[in-house]
């Protein structure tokens, strides 16, 4: 039993001396491997949160710039709308103001010329009556408070 104990006890020496450091440093080698990955799993794993904070911001960046192109554009539009409809009715009201002075010209031209007709056939009417020849210039105030009448 003695030698039983003095081999069981070489044999723990020559494990402590030459078998467990191996193991030790390969448990230690191992366990800081996994240490290392689990640092860069965090680390990755945080790098991934502000990546994604950064893209929502940049998202919500992008949303608010495009909102507001569109609320310009929107704005620009009516404004150009409003001026076309603004020189629309300017250019309508000239228009409406030239042809009413082409109709009263044209009216006042056609009295002009019915007044002219009628004193003609006035004098006419008068030299058929008398038979005799009615000079118009002997007769001009005559023919000019007849046209007036007219």
């Amino acid at each position: 039993m003695i030698g039983q104990t003095i081999g069981f006890l070489i044999f723990v020496a020559f494990c402590i001396k030459y078998v467990w450091p191996p193991l030790v440093g390969a448990l230690q080698e191992r366990q800081k491997k996994i240490a290392d990955g689990l640092a860069a799993s965090d680390r990755a794993s945080h790098d991934l949160e502000l990546a994604q904070k950064k893209a929502a911001d940049e998202l919500r960046k992008a949303r608010a710039e495009a909102a507001e192109l569109v609320d310009k554009g929107n704005k620009r539009a009516a404004q150009i709308l409003e001026t076309a409809k603004a020189d629309a009715r300017s250019e309508g009201e000239r228009l409406i103001t030239q042809a009413h002075a082409l109709i009263e010209q044209e009216r006042q031209q056609a009295r002009d010329a019915l007044r002219a007709e009628i004193a003609t056939l006035a004098i006419a009417g008068a030299e058929r009556i008398l038979e005799t020849s009615v000079d118009p210039k002997v007769h001009s105030e005559m023919l000019d408070k007849l046209a007036a009448e007219l």
